[in-house]
């Protein structure tokens, strides 16, 4: 190791990764991190950085920033772009004249000189060196105009740098194939086998970012991919007058994300005055300076106090305006704009063709009426689940209008095979301007909607495990908990009627005992179905080192709330860990607050309602 100016650590394994690590890394902050760690001889860490990859989760990449191999850095974002470039020409005959699209957010971390714009401009760089052409966006930009974008021009693939919902001190590698979903199996570990097969970086110009400047096989999709999504959003849009001259006010924050201009242009696009904005949390900072974790699922500390404050500075003192409830928790909200939006867009888009809603949760709406022609489907909890069904119902000749996914995330309409928070905010907004004219708050059409559907009721949680291990153990004791391949007959008292394993395949309820979901064995999801109407999902966070819960109750059609809340719950015993509560506060002042989460598809935005 002397040809680096490193001591050996005494472990001929890890003085190897060192010496790699060294060998390549071509960015000095992060090699000074793995420099300082060597003299520091803190070996654990070292082994924990080096000895180990990433894996491909949720359409990607996923985890920290900072000098390692499991850690996203220059060099593992080179390596990625190799593997990718790799795979896609093997799969494109075409590869060389139909490109790349590359996007990227505003995250950051200085201490390792790594942002997602230098991150965005390496993977066009390394496409560049092999004279790929790159259609690599000139700021930041939503995530979904990188989907989009793959479509509108035709390319291979896509990459977005973003890490979605993930701490500020992550990001992450998103790639969309020539569709515009997100990549799933085979694609994603075929690309990993070949990220594996040449982790050395090809040549010198990987490493450049003013390739992108230079070279004429880049071009900036920008002006184009915009006007186009905004005119294409428009065919959302039915009550132009309505909106025009809708007394509502919309306040809109983005989290410190990207998305102010963009929601801007897309209330023009409908015909509303432009949201009133959160000037505190209005531009992109990558330190989310006034939120603790921009992750929803943790309820109040996303949209704490602090947040509401800033929020309700920004609205004018009303004459006589709509009252309207606030809810705080994340948990509620999440599947009160799924019922929203899902009668909403089905209302609006029945146009004779067979309409399909792909629902990312286990049971919502599954009592929609016989003569309503639109039907739902369910391919599983994992958001990259229900894109690549998009796909294939599209093939099929139906017209996917809405799908959901748990995390709050919406997809109204075909503009693109993805979650959107941009077209999700404003189609909520119109739904708001046509509710008030017929004199409805948005919390009166939910109680019709319980009314005929039925109240739905769902909670989430979450534990964190860092351990691998741990979580195999977990599950495993899950899978054999009275004796070998034996699982839980109870819950809080009340009985297992139905378990279903999608890790393994195994679903109780069918005559067959397989399950029609597809399997999926590099992660876990159990689903157990009580006797009292509960239904209990317990999954393995393809992003994070959690592991995620979700109950919901559907109480049958005309079923008062008052007996839903009676309901009995479920807790997680198995592993003690409680869902967590959500509490309400109740405003007054008639305005309807929109937010968006810093990422939108990855940067996905993370709609929030406040009613």
């Amino acid at each position: 190791m002397g040809d680096h100016g490193a001591t050996s650590t005494g472990d001929p394994q890890l003085d190897e990764a060192v010496r790699r690590w060294l060998s390549w890394d071509k960015n000095r902050w992060t090699r000074a991190q793995v420099e300082s760690l060597v003299a520091a001889g803190r070996l654990n860490d070292l082994r924990t950085r080096l000895c180990s990859r990433m894996s491909f989760g949720t359409a990607g990449l996923r985890a920290p920033m900072g000098a390692g191999f499991n850690r996203i850095n220059d060099l593992t974002v080179i390596q990625s772009t190799q593997g990718l470039h790799s795979y896609l020409c093997r799969c494109f005959a075409d590869f060389s004249s139909r490109g790349v699209v590359v996007g990227f957010d505003t995250r950051g971390q200085e201490d390792s000189g790594c942002s997602s714009q230098r991150l965005a401009k390496l993977t066009a760089a390394v496409m560049l060196s092999r004279d790929v052409p790159v259609h690599l966006f000139s700021t930041f930009v939503p995530t979904p105009f990188v989907p989009y974008a793959v479509k509108k021009l035709g390319a291979a693939a896509g990459v977005m740098i973003t890490a979605s919902h993930n701490p500020k001190e992550d990001n992450g590698y998103k790639v969309y194939w020539c569709n515009g979903a997100q990549i799933s199996s085979p694609h994603d570990q075929e690309i990993l086998q070949s990220i594996e097969e040449q982790l050395e970086p090809w040549s010198a110009s990987c490493w450049e970012e003013e390739l992108v400047e230079s070279c004429s096989l880049r071009t900036d999709p920008l002006t184009q991919i915009n006007s186009c999504y905004m005119d294409e959003l428009t065919s959302l849009c039915f009550h132009r007058d309505l909106n025009s001259s809708c007394p509502l006010k919309f306040v809109h924050s983005s989290f410190h994300g990207v998305g102010h201009v963009f929601v801007q242009q897309a209330f023009y696009a409908f015909g509303f005055a432009p949201p009133i904005p959160v000037p505190e949390q209005k531009d992109p900072d990558p330190n989310f300076s006034s939120v603790r974790c921009p992750n929803p699922e943790e309820g109040e500390s996303v949209l704490n106090r602090k947040t509401l404050e800033l929020s309700w500075r920004r609205i004018p003192t009303p004459t006589a305006w709509l009252s309207l409830r606030s809810l705080t928790g994340a948990v509620g909200r999440c599947s009160q704009v799924m019922s929203w939006l899902h009668c909403w867009v089905g209302g609006c888009s029945l146009t004779g063709r067979r309409l399909i809603r792909i629902l990312q949760t286990p049971r919502r709406f599954t009592c929609w009426p016989p003569p309503c022609p639109p039907r739902s489907c369910r391919p599983s909890l994992a958001s990259r689940g229900s894109t690549s069904r998009i796909h294939e119902l599209s093939k099929m000749g139906n017209n996917v209008i809405f799908a959901f996914e748990e995390s709050i995330g919406f997809l109204c309409g075909g503009l693109v095979p993805e979650k959107d928070g941009v077209s999700s905010a404003v189609v909520v907004a119109e739904m708001a301007a046509y509710l008030h004219n017929k004199n409805l708050s948005l919390n009166q059409q939910l109680l019709n909607i319980y009314q005929t559907y039925g109240h739905h009721v769902s909670q989430t949680s979450y534990v964190v495990c860092d351990d691998p291990p741990t979580i195999q153990t977990i599950f495993c004791r899950i899978r054999n908990f009275d004796c070998e391949a034996s699982y839980p007959k109870t819950c809080g008292g009340v009985r297992i009627v139905h378990v279903r394993d999608v890790t393994t395949g195994y679903d109780s309820s069918r005559p067959d005992l397989r399950s029609v979901l597809p399997v999926t064995r590099s992660s876990h999801m159990i689903t157990f179905t009580l006797q009292n109407g509960v239904v209990a999902t317990l999954r393995t966070s393809g992003t994070e080192p959690k592991i995620k819960c979700y109950t919901e109750y559907c109480a049958a059609p005309g079923t008062r709330s008052a007996a839903v809340h009676r309901a009995p719950s479920t807790e997680y015993c198995w592993f003690q860990s409680t869902t967590l509560k959500y509490t309400c506060c109740f405003w007054s002042r008639g305005v309807v607050l929109v937010h968006l989460h810093r990422s939108s598809i990855y940067r996905y935005y993370r709609l929030y309602i406040y009613i």
